[in-house]
């Protein structure tokens, strides 16, 4: 059976997690997998602080390489989101061996830094999807599951609902997305279905990366565009006087690309897993 033996190394890219985020989500595993022997290792790193980050960018990188090119792991799950995955990526993509291609990458957030790098440098297996800090959010544990299970045994049911064998796909949050383009980071996105997210933005905000997202001559090489959840606006004064979904028909209609309906994807336990490129079996 696919993933008997399987072990999953976490590494904190951006900002740090606590303890007993660990101790929880290797709880799950062994309660999802009793038979199976599943190791999940925290990386020391995910637990420094230096500043706002898990450890300084050397850290940070260290620890990303150690997992990444240890050919004892079978895949690199990034523990949260925050900020500060963007510092490291161009210089740890740069250091990866041949070793560090074998395995599945899995986050989503500010960790969209480096999985945009990885696609762009033609990674097999990445996608956007839960992390260990989500068993933070109330009703958590379902989304840990769903990461496992997608890590694991590459689960259909992990998987966003309109994902295919058929169409290729890519997922990012949209402030993240919107700094990379124009970066060494900025990925192929050529002939994917981009779904797009975020969390904490204003309207206006939204309405302005959607503006420089589909400005990009690269984006407009999409198949098309998803919207995913849009959560926690603050309130605009005066009101902006539309919705996320109407902003981003707006541009998609400006710019020419088709608006293909709304994403399962969010910053909340619903958060499907999304490949970056086409799905691929255990």
């Amino acid at each position: 059976m696919p993933g008997d033996n399987f072990k999953i190394g976490v590494m904190a890219p951006a900002s740090r997690i606590d303890r007993t985020i660990a101790k929880r989500v290797e709880d799950i595993a062994v309660g999802l997998y009793p038979d199976r022997s599943i190791d999940i290792y925290f990386h020391p790193q995910c637990f420094l602080a230096f500043g706002h980050f898990a450890g300084d960018d050397a850290a940070r990188t260290q620890a990303f390489l150690d997992i990444a090119n240890d050919g004892s792991f079978d895949a690199l799950w990034f523990a949260r989101g925050g900020y500060g995955s963007c510092r490291i990526a161009e210089t740890s993509i740069a250091q990866l061996s041949a070793v560090a291609r074998s395995k599945v990458y899995l986050g989503y957030s500010d960790t969209g830094s480096l999985l945009a790098g990885l696609h762009k440098e033609g990674f097999p297996e990445l996608a956007h999807g839960p992390m260990p800090s989500d068993i933070l959010r109330a009703g958590g544990e379902a989304a840990v599951k769903r990461g496992l299970a997608y890590l694991i045994d590459r689960l259909p049911d992990a998987l966003e609902g309109s994902v295919s064998g058929e169409t290729q796909t890519a997922a990012f949050n949209m402030a993240v997305l919107g700094q990379l383009l124009g970066t060494p980071l900025q990925p192929n996105l050529t002939d994917h279905v981009l779904m797009l997210e975020e969390t904490a933005e204003h309207m206006y905000r939204i309405d302005r990366s959607l503006f420089h997202i589909t400005s990009n001559p690269g984006i407009r090489r999409v198949t098309g565009i998803m919207l995913g959840r849009c959560s926690d606006i603050p309130s605009n004064d005066p009101e902006f006087g539309q919705t996320e979904e109407e902003t981003t028909r707006h541009w998609c209609a400006a710019s020419g690309i088709p608006y293909l309906g709304r994403a399962d994807i969010g910053h909340d336990i619903h958060n499907k897993v999304v490949p970056l490129g086409r799905p691929r079996p255990a």
